[in-house]
């Protein structure tokens, strides 16, 4: 089950299984570039972080 946002009159439903596994790829995607020595992309890591509101 996802988590429910409430913003005004809008609902909005969150799929958490959606989010595992996008967090899932942009893990795999940060280990690839640090094996292939590219800096990680902070502008990536903060998108996640401030969306799911950590």
């Amino acid at each position: 089950m996802g988590k429910l946002v409430i913003d005004g009159n809008c609902v909005y439903e969150i799929d958490e299984e959606c989010i595992r596994r996008k967090e899932n790829q942009e893990k795999g995607q940060r280990e690839m570039d640090k094996r292939r020595g590219r800096p990680a992309s902070p502008e990536r890591e903060s998108y996640s972080r401030n969306w799911m509101g950590v």
